[in-house]
């Protein structure tokens, strides 16, 4: 989960913003097919051709804020709207440890064509898995990978990746809300931003190279380098294209770490073998997209120790991938 920019609750019952809004074409416009006809033949995007995203303003999305109802923000750079869905409702544990917060996300962001893309996950449980199936095919939302992001845990938990395009934000805003609606998830509240009691995090901070913020746990995101497009649109990061990385304290400066390395095919194995000589678990390597250019690998990993000796691991495993400079 990533965040950016400051955060905000927005609802349905008032949006507070300046700046004007772009309009939307149709009300009732239905979510385009995510899936791009070069991306299928394997040609890839031409980047001569590719459409960058603009920049934007707060009410912007006040439509989407209002049908969505979450907690989030517009980025500092104005170019990705992000809300998220913590499932609070749930007491999450993994290998004996709870506590844990994981997080339903809807990323937005705005092309010069005038449509926008939507990119996202649904937290779901077991019971749960097949009525948001259900419901995002029933409003044309692609569903991109379906998986786990942690080991054994309970209650057992699915994680549904969700993409579309539309010419009305609303309109994506609404097939996101009707797979929200499928779940548990509760309404919004801010995050714990107490900081993580028992951590070192300046000597966490110092290991990866980065100042993590305090969100549910301490977490940090770190975006490629090169690049990533879908279906000739290019994603930024904050769309959820990132190496995440989470903290959970559990006392005496150890941490529960969970999170996801982003790859290129030729970083998978030479991440794998650097983070299990440094004692993590691999638990999930899989695809979040059907249509990215480069390909990408998502590995999600689990370790319980201390905390400092993690992260310089996870900062030996980060410098194997072609990560921004300053992530």
């Amino acid at each position: 989960m990533e965040s950016n920019g400051s955060t905000l609750r927005t609802s349905r019952r008032g949006f507070l913003a300046a700046g004007g809004a772009l309009a939307s074409a149709l009300a009732e416009a239905p979510v385009a097919q995510a899936l791009d006809p070069l991306g299928e033949d394997g040609r890839g995007d031409a980047p001569e051709s590719l459409q960058r995203p603009l920049v934007t303003h707060p009410a912007d999305w006040q439509a989407v804020a209002e049908e969505l109802d979450g907690v989030g923000g517009l980025g500092a750079s104005g170019v990705v709207y992000r809300l998220t869905f913590p499932r609070y409702d749930l007491d999450l544990s993994s290998h004996g440890v709870g506590g844990l917060v994981e997080a339903s996300y809807a990323a937005f962001a705005r092309y010069p064509d005038g449509r926008t893309m939507l990119m996202g996950d649904v937290v779901a449980a077991e019971a749960e898995l097949q009525r948001v199936t259900d419901a995002l095919q029933a409003h044309d939302l692609a569903q991109t990978a379906i998986h786990k992001h942690l080991p054994a845990h309970r209650p057992p938990l699915w994680w549904t990746h969700v993409h579309g395009v539309a010419v009305d934000p609303v309109a994506l805003a609404r097939a996101m809300r009707a797979g929200l609606d499928a779940t548990a998830t509760p309404g919004p509240r801010q995050p714990d931003t107490a900081p993580p009691a028992g951590l070192d995090t300046a000597a966490i901070d110092a290991a990866l190279g980065a100042k993590g913020r305090s969100e549910d746990g301490y977490r940090f995101s770190f975006a490629r380098q090169e690049t990533v497009s879908d279906g000739g649109r290019v994603v930024p990061g904050a769309m959820g294209v990132t190496t995440a990385v989470t903290f959970f304290p559990v006392g005496g400066g150890r941490a529960a770490v969970t999170g996801d390395f982003v790859m290129i095919s030729s970083e998978v194995q030479r991440v794998i073998k650097i983070l299990r000589n440094g004692g993590i678990s691999v638990v999930e390597l899989h695809n979040h997209s059907l249509n990215d250019q480069p390909r990408l690998f998502y590995l999600h990993f689990w370790a319980v120790g201390d905390a400092v000796p993690l992260a310089r691991t996870l900062q030996t495993a980060k410098a194997a991938t072609n990560l921004a400079s300053g992530s």
